[in-house]
């Protein structure tokens, strides 16, 4: 038998919850940008300035999206209050009400993550390429598992994933592929995943079944559309052209439209050879190349102040996050990291929301 006084007692931790996430989100704030930013949509002249007008239409969708669920999940906890005063007798709407009020808890859970990504970019779209590193085919082939997991992650969340650089492996996987994730808050959840993936398994490709331990890097940015703070000189540039890989026609065959900058100072290399023609991959690949030097600037901020606080935490190429052991499957934990070992079916379906949100509530 459902117990009312327990509902009650549910429904005032998820009110209490729900009104701490209200004051995060400053929703009388939000409201204010909304109405400037809709003020600013209304102007004649609005549209002359393509890329500006899509980043402002942009942020009053999502500034709209989070006050709509916000209010929506508060009135529906009002109706689920207002049924149990009604229906205090009622088995079967009590019934209806515990369901309900289950679905509410996750879905305030949910947007109470959202509300800790509140950083500088975590609401840009992101940036991210995977590396295969030590382990040859096997790597390649452990990148491609990657691949496969961040773009089944991607498809649950309803997010759109564009592939901007792409370079196959000899006899299996991937060696290198730089893809583009569009969707609200998709840096701010994808950032926790930079760093070296770790992989331990007995090797498909190996005749006598041995255990084998591949490593793949991946990197996460976030998408600038415009920042005045990242200044590149010309002088700072090398530029090359080559010829797109893979299928794409004559044109792609016969001419030099893919593009890869070398940023001297840094030592950064970006590629693209997605667009047929050369001026649409150079725009592409200045944008990967000012998000990247982005990302360098934050973490620099990050360390400094993470000195005068006396821990310092150092984001290095090497350093693993997380480690994946398949078969003989053991539980092990990474000394640099609180994730436990994951298994091939979340891999390969993509299920990492756990170790983000883990991530995610632990760094707050």
């Amino acid at each position: 038998m459902i117990q009312v006084e327990d509902l009650r007692l549910t429904i005032k931790n998820a009110q209490s919850k729900l009104a701490g996430i209200g004051e995060s989100l400053n929703i009388p704030k939000l409201q204010q940008e909304l109405d400037a930013l809709t003020e600013e949509q209304h102007k004649a002249n609005f549209w002359d300035d393509v890329k500006n007008a899509q980043a402002v239409s942009q942020r009053a969708k999502n500034i709209e999206d989070k006050i709509a669920n916000y209010t929506k999940l508060c009135e529906k906890l009002q109706d689920v209050v207002d049924i149990l005063d009604m229906f205090a007798d009622d088995e079967g709407m009590l019934a209806e009400a515990s369901a309900e009020i289950e679905v509410l808890n996750k879905a305030i859970n949910e947007l109470h993550i959202a509300t800790l990504l509140s950083g500088k970019f975590d609401q840009n779209n992101a940036i991210l390429t995977l590396h295969a590193g030590a382990g040859g085919t096997e790597a390649q082939d452990w990148v491609q598992m990657l691949y496969r997991m961040y773009t089944r992650y991607c498809e649950r969340r309803g997010y759109k994933l564009q592939v901007l650089d792409f370079l196959a492996g000899e006899e299996a996987g991937i060696k290198s592929v730089t893809f583009q994730v569009n969707g609200a808050n998709a840096y701010g959840y994808l950032k926790a995943e930079k760093g070296v993936h770790r992989l331990v398994r007995i090797s498909p490709f190996d005749s006598q079944k041995r255990r084998h331990t591949s490593f793949a890097s991946l990197e996460v940015m976030p998408e600038l559309q415009q920042d005045n703070d990242i200044v590149i000189e010309d002088k700072d540039l090398k530029v090359d052209t080559y010829r797109s890989s893979g299928a794409g026609g004559q044109h792609v065959n016969k001419t030099e439209s893919a593009i890869r900058i070398t940023h001297i100072p840094t030592g950064i290399v970006v590629s693209c050879q997605t667009q047929r023609s050369q001026i649409q991959n150079r725009e592409q690949a200045m944008m990967m190349l000012k998000s990247k030097l982005a990302e360098i600037k934050e973490r620099e901020q990050m360390e400094e102040a993470l000195s005068i606080k006396g821990e310092i935490k150092k984001i290095e190429w090497g350093s693993q996050i997380r480690s994946y052991v398949f078969c003989p499957y053991t539980l092990v934990k990474d000394h640099r990291t609180n994730f436990e070992n994951s298994n091939i079916a979340d891999v390969m379906d993509g299920n990492i929301q756990p170790f983000i949100e883990d991530y995610l509530q632990k760094a707050f």
